[in-house]
């Protein structure tokens, strides 16, 4: 497929939400023009090329260089190595067969795989082979060993073997630092420790040793994830304000407190936060800009904010290309999703599965359901693997194009490709059937699912009390209630709206009211309607959208959470060398 134009998307991306002209194209002289995509039809013809695979996205074998045959040999023993510990998950028996073969294992053999599975963040594997290190004679255990096993525990959580290494680590002599501290404030945090993870810090704060950024870094991170607001406010307003400070706010630390604010719901602090960056030179990167684009479901302002972004120069990801893309799908602007997905193409981003299941429920959801095919065709294609949330959105394209032989069909492909369905894809099913009235079939697909040991959720219940509810009238959706009720779910507002809306007489009024405990103050059943709540609701719900909300497993992009990336198949492998004693220490400060 052609490149769309030489100008790139992004520099009009405000105009494409506004007026747009419709010219009649050939369609083998169609090119993709955002000014031009207007309507399923011409969608349709672009699905012929679309999302066509890039010269970038080719698999290229890597050219081997090797310094002689012996380093040949020597780097793929050490590749074969790696490959048997990723598989089995264990790293010990294959050094100790490594040993064996060579009769000794060179340090730089050691060094390099620990270097190489901190890169991998497979911390469990660094902390196997350091604590079998520990055991080892011809090993000295040092200084940075301890730091980094400590570092390894902090990242699993396990602060109380963070604490025991901490402890060895006195007793042979090596003093306190602010690695150590660091580490173990940090498996604290990650533990949900929060209390004992601020205690060290203050306690660096006022005995030593003095906390580093990446101390701060981390300590705003822990108390963000527990909602502890004030003392992370306390603490970056005294690094902004105190004179005496060493150093100043970094951009980590400002992109921390932006996605406090955004948690907090503080869009406002936000972006005052967002332009202090700025009046204090704070570089502004791609991370700064996405912050703020994934604050706003509008997809005018999040295409502003990217405008913004082009400006100041800042290159885009493919989080940011994803942001655009949801928005789009959102509003219903599947053209202009599709468009910007192309010119993630172009510009060379290789797209993540996560990107290719926005655009794909940005289809799903208007039940385009031949653009969702090709999608999911072009995405195995270029070798990104369906995932669950994948094969869900597909089904949801299904039902929402009232194609449900199709939708039973994928939902048995999803077994066949050795996925396990869960309650998402089955709750997708019984609301297609739910939007056919057909509470026979609903039922049955909540019997297939509990057969299979899928716990229903509140949502389910919903689902079952409005079909079941139109069909069978009040008491029909209060047997459900009773059932969501009994299993420990509380009935939220939907689920009280359609019981209630349900009712037809006196007796079910008050049958109503015993069911849902005390009546809200601010409602009142008159007849057969629910007067209260948000102007009132009638039994049905508000719009078939709103089930597949609750029901939407793609996950918001998030750049705070560095655990949750995506395991993509690595396409270079890593030179074996020795590792210096300064990439040993940085290998145990991050």
């Amino acid at each position: 497929m052609e490149a769309i134009g030489s100008q790139s998307l992004f520099s009009f991306s405000s105009n494409i939400c506004k007026t747009k002209v419709s010219i009649p194209l050939k369609p083998q002289t169609l090119k993709l023009n955002p000014y031009y995509l207007n309507g399923r039809r011409r969608l349709e013809v672009l699905c012929h090329d679309m999302l066509a695979p890039r010269k970038f996205m080719r698999k290229r074998k890597k050219e081997e260089v090797f310094k002689d045959a012996a380093d040949e040999i020597r780097q793929k023993n050490w590749r074969k190595m790696m490959s048997e510990i990723e598989e089995s998950g264990s790293a010990v028996q294959a050094l100790r067969k490594q040993r064996m073969k060579m009769e000794s294992l060179p340090k730089d053999v050691v060094l390099g795989t620990l270097t190489r599975f901190k890169q991998l963040r497979k911390w469990n594997i660094v902390a196997e082979i350091l604590e079998w290190l520990r055991t080892q004679h011809w090993w000295t255990f040092n200084e940075m060993d301890f730091l980094m096993l400590i570092t390894a525990y902090g990242k699993l959580a396990q602060f109380d073997k963070a604490e025991k290494i901490m402890k060895q680590m006195n007793k042979n002599g090596f003093k306190p630092s602010v690695i150590s501290h660091t580490a173990l404030m940090e498996s604290y945090g990650r533990a949900k420790q929060y209390n004992k993870a601020e205690t060290i810090f203050r306690r660096m704060q006022s005995v030593g040793p003095a906390p580093s950024p990446l101390t701060y870094q981390i300590i705003l991170k822990s108390f963000v994830e527990g909602d502890k607001y004030t003392e992370a406010e306390s603490v970056f307003d005294s690094l902004l304000t105190e004179q005496r400070a060493s150093f100043k706010p970094d951009q980590k630390m400002f992109h921390m407190m932006i996605y406090m604010y955004k948690k907090a719901g503080n869009y406002k602090k936000a972006h005052e936060l967002f332009s202090e960056m700025e009046k204090r030179g704070v570089p502004q990167s791609t991370i700064s800009f996405n912050s703020l684009m994934s604050f706003e479901s509008d997809y005018k302002k999040v295409s502003s904010i990217y405008d913004q972004m082009q400006k100041a120069g800042v290159k885009p990801d493919v989080v940011s290309y994803s942001l655009l893309i949801r928005a789009y799908g959102k509003a219903r602007r599947e053209s202009e999703a599709l468009a910007v997905f192309e010119e993630m193409l172009d510009a060379q981003v290789m797209p993540t599965r996560k990107a290719y299941n926005i655009l794909l429920d940005a289809f799903a959801i208007s039940g385009m359901l031949d653009e969702a095919k090709t999608v999911f065709k072009k995405m195995k294609k270029n070798r990104c693997e369906p995932d669950l949330c994948t094969y869900t959105t597909m089904v949801s394209a299904y039902v929402n194009s009232s194609d449900m032989k199709g939708a039973e069909k994928f939902f048995r492909r999803i077994k066949e490709d050795g996925l396990k369905p869960n309650v998402v894809v089955y709750g997708t099913l019984m609301k297609g059937y739910s939007k056919e009235n057909d509470p026979s079939k609903v039922i049955r697909v909540y019997e297939r699912m509990r057969a299979q040991g899928v716990s229903p959720n509140p949502t389910i219940y919903t689902i079952l009390m409005d079909c079941v509810g139109k069909k069978e009238g009040f008491e029909g959706a209060a047997g459900w209630f009773r059932e969501m009720v009994g299993k420990g779910f509380v009935a939220d507002k939907k689920a009280r709206s359609i019981l209630l809306g349900l009712v037809g007489s006196e007796e079910e009024r008050l049958e109503a009211n015993e069911l849902l405990g005390v009546v809200e103050e601010g409602e009142r059943v008159e007849g057969s309607e629910v007067v209260g709540v948000e102007g009132g609701i009638k039994g049905d719900l508000e719009g078939e959208r709103e089930i597949k909300d609750d029901l939407d497993e793609i996950d918001d992009v998030d750049e705070f959470d560095d655990d949750e990336e995506e395991e993509e198949e690595e396409e270079e492998e890593e030179d074996l060398g020795l590792v210096s004693l300064e990439e040993r220490k940085e290998l145990a400060l991050t």
